[in-house]
């Protein structure tokens, strides 16, 4: 299985994909599907993989993501930003370009008051958690004004610790406009931009490494030696500057409360207006929050989720074996609290800093027992996708509502459909007066 981060193919030439507007990008991308020979999908996937509209940790805009899952032979890929939907249309018209199955998700942080007084999966902040919406599809945005309020939170947010931050890196002090906002293509700056423009900066105003090693030591309280080793290992600086300055007990770094963020009925509305799927958010059960994943999943579902999302690297590919044998464990009793509801499991590696993977390794011994539950959620997801958008057939729909007696029932035909769909494109006859078999049959012609 090939477990690379995204410069794994000497082959995969996409310069001509480094373009500033999507339709350039897909115009370069049609060119790019008639000059490469393209392999037969695999078994591998990530339905989270972020792009330059939040953080992409290797600049990989939404094409770029595309173009790379389908030169590695993925079976199917998974577009997730932070705060916006810019890169939906774009990501999923260059999959269909591509014959690659994909969806298309949003990741965001929601205030829970049930939680109020318990870190869920936000380290070190009680009541707010990091939470997701699945399956979108083009079209036109339904309740934009939340989008809008969602940017708007994160941007001031990220102003204001710049502010803080840049009074104590006064040397390098950021211009937000100048240095931070060029770096993503929406200006939906995050504090992995703004680490990168720092850094950017300190190479600047100290282009001597000795001088910019002990500007460094000094400002992030850390040894010669250490950022000697570092200074040009962007993934291992940026986040120390990241943790030191921008983290809990770092100048920068304020104390949200639950009321700054939407609350999880709210942001439930808008994706449900929009067609898409609810879904829980899983860091690795360590916390007061996920420690009783069955409570946990039980409350969140009486508040409407119907699928739930891991990044399963975090949780297995541990250096420490007892910290990666504990982790693995609280994953399995998750994955085996969600499968017992009858709730498609989602799986991925996000991408959103340098050096992650591109892809899991789902032949690791933790994660083995896991693929079928992986692929079926990646199946059910590349289903809903396709009978939404096609025919508004998707999972939560009223099509599916009124067609299946059960969740389980549901949650079955929607994998055997995405089996169906040998193709990631179908352009099957479909609508919303057709009998399951119907469908089935249909997604079934060659």
């Amino acid at each position: 299985m090939n477990n690379a981060t995204p410069d794994f193919d000497p082959l995969c030439d996409d310069a001509a994909l480094i373009q500033p507007r999507p339709a350039e990008r897909l115009t370069a991308l049609q060119a790019l599907c008639g000059s490469a020979a393209l392999p037969d999908a695999g078994r591998d996937f990530n339905l989270h993989c972020h792009s330059t509209y939040s953080y992409n940790g290797y600049g990989l805009n939404p094409a770029e993501l595309a173009w790379r899952g389908r030169r590695a032979g993925l079976y199917a890929m998974g577009l997730v930003d932070f705060d916006v939907l810019d890169g939906v249309e774009e990501f999923l018209a260059a999959a269909e370009l591509l014959d690659l199955r994909a969806c298309a998700s949003i990741e965001t942080r929601v205030f829970v008051p049930e939680l109020a007084d318990k870190v869920i999966n936000s380290p070190g902040e009680p009541g707010i958690a990091y939470h997701m919406g699945c399956g979108f599809v083009p079209g036109t945005v339904q309740d934009q004004a939340l989008l809008d309020r969602l940017k708007r939170i994160a941007q001031e947010r990220t102003r204001g610790l710049v502010e803080r931050v840049n009074a104590y890196l006064d040397a390098i002090a950021l211009d937000f406009e100048a240095d931070a906002v060029p770096l993503t293509p929406a200006a939906n700056v995050t504090e992995r931009h703004v680490c990168e423009a720092y850094d950017r900066k300190a190479r600047e105003v100290f282009p001597e490494p000795a001088a910019r090693t002990a500007y460094w030591a000094e400002k992030l309280g850390a040894p010669l030696e250490k950022i000697g080793g570092i200074l040009d290992d962007p993934a291992t600086l940026q986040g120390l500057i990241r943790a030191k300055t921008m983290k809990a007990g770092g100048v920068g770094y304020v104390q949200p409360a639950g009321p700054d963020f939407p609350g999880v009925a709210e942001f439930h509305a808008f994706i449900l207006a929009n067609g898409a799927i609810p879904t829980q958010a899983w860091l690795d059960g360590t916390t007061d929050g996920e420690a009783d994943p069955e409570a946990l999943l039980d409350l969140m579902m009486g508040a409407g989720i119907a699928a739930v999302n891991v990044i399963p690297d975090r949780n297995w590919n541990l250096p420490d074996p007892d910290q990666r044998a504990l982790k693995a464990k609280k994953l399995y009793e998750f994955v085996a609290a969600a499968k017992a509801r009858d709730l498609p499991v989602l799986a991925g590696t996000e991408m959103n800093a340098p050096g992650q993977r591109f892809v899991d390794d789902f032949d690791a011994p933790e994660m083995a027992p896991l693929y079928e539950t992986f692929l079926e959620g990646a199946q059910i997801l590349h289903a809903h996708t396709q009978l939404q958008a096609r025919a508004g057939m998707g999972y939560l729909s009223d099509w599916a509502t009124a067609a299946f007696a059960s969740v389980g029932e549901k949650k079955r035909f929607f994998a055997t459909a995405g089996q169906a769909l040998s193709a990631a494109f179908t352009r099957a006859a479909l609508d919303a007066s057709m009998a399951p078999g119907t469908v089935i049959e249909n997604l079934r012609q060659p």
